[in-house]
């Protein structure tokens, strides 16, 4: 199938990944998301931006039914991806979460080996029949991570003994080793050093190619340099969706204008 569809003013767009309707969030009494409705799509990095406690976070998990594992939430509307329900009772959330892959704020390696980190999802889901067909989803999985050079010579050590920003591209490298469609990233850098946020960054780039990325972050110039388009949250709202250029040099929404601004958040 293309990738590509046209629309009407003869330029290129990506098939949508991910279609959300009239998504409410409850955490017991709290409305913490309203009626948020956005379509994400394939092959690009989408950012969601806004203050502390907006809700960006909240509505990512989800896209991958995190939040089920919370007991007094509570999800309404619907979310689709390639077209099909995820919160189906038809839909196993461990499958699901294989298609849908995510990375921490705080790096989060298995206490395990840097092979068995990247080996533990395709075992559990039966993706490798032998160990050389896993030796090379390890091998592809950490090139795609762009950790390969550096750890290749020590797979048997500790995912843990690795630096932050190392630990961070692992997790990364865990989360595709799945071959999953789409990437969640929830805030993947506010843990990290400059130089480590900027070779995440560039990895993010790269990974464009393969998936639909999805990234919170409270950082407006990673926002900008990263994504395609933005999602602006305030309140537990969608204020504002676009082309992540015109949401930072045009809003049309006063409010994402005073956030890019400086003047709430």
């Amino acid at each position: 199938m293309n990738d590509m569809r046209i629309i009407e003013r003869g330029t290129l767009v990506n098939d949508i990944k991910i279609s959300a309707k009239g998504v409410q969030v409850y955490y017991a009494d709290n409305h913490a998301i309203k009626d948020v409705d956005v379509e994400i799509e394939d092959k690009t990095v989408t950012a969601f931006i806004g203050p502390s406690g907006c809700g960006k976070s909240t509505f990512l998990r989800c896209l991958n039914r995190m939040n089920d594992t919370i007991d007094i939430c509570r999800v309404e509307g619907h979310i689709a991806i390639d077209g099909q329900d995820i919160y189906d009772p038809q839909v196993d959330p461990v499958q699901l979460r294989a298609k849908v892959g995510m990375v921490f704020q705080k790096p989060n390696p298995f206490p395990k080996s840097i092979y068995d980190n990247i080996a533990y999802g395709p075992r559990i889901h039966g993706l490798a029949r032998n160990k050389a067909e896993l030796d090379e989803i390890v091998e592809k999985s950490l090139r795609r991570g762009a950790i390969w050079d550096e750890v290749k010579d020590r797979l048997d050590a500790p995912g843990t003994s690795l630096s932050g920003g190392q630990q961070q591209r692992l997790c990364i490298a865990r989360a595709v080793a799945t071959e999953p469609e789409v990437l969640l990233m929830d805030e993947p850098c506010s843990a990290l050093d400059p130089i480590a946020t900027s070779q995440v960054e560039e990895l993010i780039d790269e990974l464009r190619q393969s998936f639909s990325v999805v990234i919170v972050t409270h950082s407006m110039q990673q926002a900008a340099r990263v994504s395609q388009k933005t999602a602006f949250f305030h309140l537990g709202n969608l204020v504002e969706y676009g082309e992540t250029g015109k949401i930072f040099t045009n809003p049309e929404d006063s409010r994402t204008e005073s956030y890019i601004t400086g003047r709430i958040g």
